[in-house]
């Protein structure tokens, strides 16, 4: 299958000015940010393509039970559509799949990472009616169905199995060690979704140099996203004097020593020395 590459300058511009208005709005739309990332990364994702995924959302959504009843019914009501009747689930392989982390190939691969899968159940679930929201345990995405002491927890990425208590907590010591705490299972932010699947598309590029153009736009969208680690200014420096870049990526340093040099001016220091070095790349 051929790698998604990002589209035009002139397309990618207007797709992140989308993007930003989105997610600076009064009620973010996940599917919406979500299918912009994809378009930014695939330029094979034109508009028509946009409008089909939502049209595959609002589908899947109509084929589900009227008000099948409480947290646990819709749970196994989304099992038994996306999980088992239209087959969504992960597999190990997905983790090293670019597209895992795009939503239109998602929908259209029926595979993806937990948190993509995760987008799927809840923009589905959410179309219907349904109390969902996700819950982002640490290293591992699930969703929720309810609140408080009714609430549901199940996972796409095993298609959707309900999980119990122990179910829970065996996922999160299985990520990090940790004992399960009841701060993990509050309902996720649309935003605070759309970094966590901006910054595993980052760690995919990571370990994959020759795709510097993939960290670099995942990194831009992260910057545009109203809260967002100010660290992310430093990591898109780096990558712009990695792409030889210098003179942008020496700005970009200095920019970011200033902001550091309020708290740190050690590290500030430091951080003009990488800017001084960059320009000399250019001797």
């Amino acid at each position: 299958m051929r790698p998604p590459f990002p589209p035009s300058p002139e397309r990618s511009a207007e797709l992140r000015r989308r993007f930003a208005e989105e997610a600076r709005s009064e009620r973010p739309d996940l599917s919406a940010l979500c299918l912009l990332v994809g378009a930014v990364a695939d330029r094979e994702l034109d508009e028509p393509g946009l409008d089909a995924a939502q049209v595959e959302l609002d589908r899947l959504a109509g084929l589900l039970p009227y008000k099948p009843g409480g947290p646990r019914a819709w749970a196994a009501a989304l099992r038994e559509l996306l999980g088992e009747r239209a087959g969504f689930h992960g597999t190990p392989a997905d983790y090293r799949r670019l597209e895992s982390s795009l939503l239109h190939e998602v929908l259209r691969r029926r595979r993806g990472l937990p948190i993509l899968l995760s987008v799927v159940w809840m923009e589905v679930a959410r179309r219907a009616g349904a109390p969902v929201h996700g819950v982002a345990l640490p290293g591992h995405f699930v969703v929720g169905f309810g609140t408080g002491e009714e609430q549901v927890l199940a996972d796409p990425f095993d298609g959707g199995r309900v999980l119990s208590g122990p179910d829970a907590e065996l996922l999160v010591a299985g990520a990090t060690g940790a004992r399960l705490d009841a701060a993990m299972l509050r309902p996720a932010d649309p935003l605070e979704v759309v970094l966590r699947i901006l910054n595993n598309v980052r760690a995919w590029a990571a370990a994959r140099p020759e795709r510097s153009e993939v960290a670099l736009w995942a990194v831009e969208l992260s910057l545009l996203l109203p809260s967002r680690p100010a660290r992310l200014r430093y990591e898109r420096a780096q990558l712009l004097v990695q792409r030889g870049e210098f003179v942008a990526g020496a700005v970009e340093l200095e920019a970011y020593a200033e902001v550091v040099s309020a708290v740190d001016e050690g590290a500030a220091k430091r951080v003009r020395g990488e800017a001084f070095a960059a320009r000399a790349m250019l001797n």
